[in-house]
């Protein structure tokens, strides 16, 4: 993630690296589209599942986080609470966009690769283990011996 945030979009648009994500992600925006043209029961579940495929970044560095956990329980503890955590965000950002000015959307924007990039330096140092409480703990060594314990 950190990588895609310093390198420049046209240094990566040379490559045309993305053509083939673009192609599956405008095929979802289109089934997104006809959805919510339709008066049905099923159009909310079929545009939450639809929606659930389009990328976001922030989405997927807490899927890094979860993963970063270790544990299947854990993981999934750690993306609920981001699922929770995210209503009363994005509630407010839908109430305060209203308010806002363009000026301030576009430094907003601008700031969201900056706390990737932030974020993503937390997961690294995390991952070091240096032995720094609640920030970089040391890995957990479990040391074998060789005495033996007789009950």
């Amino acid at each position: 993630m950190i990588v895609l945030v310093i390198i420049p979009y046209k240094t990566l648009g040379k490559y045309n690296l993305s053509r083939p994500i673009n192609r599956i992600i405008s095929k979802v925006k289109s089934g997104l589209g006809k959805a919510l043209k339709k008066k049905t029961a099923d159009t909310f579940v079929t545009i939450g599942f639809l929606n659930g495929f389009l990328p976001c970044g922030l989405v997927y560095m807490a899927v890094f986080g979860a993963v970063a956990t270790g544990s299947i329980l854990e993981g999934s503890l750690y993306m609920i609470l981001f699922g929770i955590g995210t209503i009363p965000l994005m509630t407010s950002a839908i109430y305060l966009g209203k308010f806002l000015n363009s000026n301030i959307k576009q430094r907003i924007q601008k700031a969201v690769p900056v706390f990737v990039v932030i974020i993503g330096a937390l997961f690294i140092l995390r991952g070091l283990g240096l032995g720094i409480p609640y920030l970089s703990p040391a890995p957990v060594v479990e040391m074998a011996n060789s005495t033996i314990e007789c009950h």
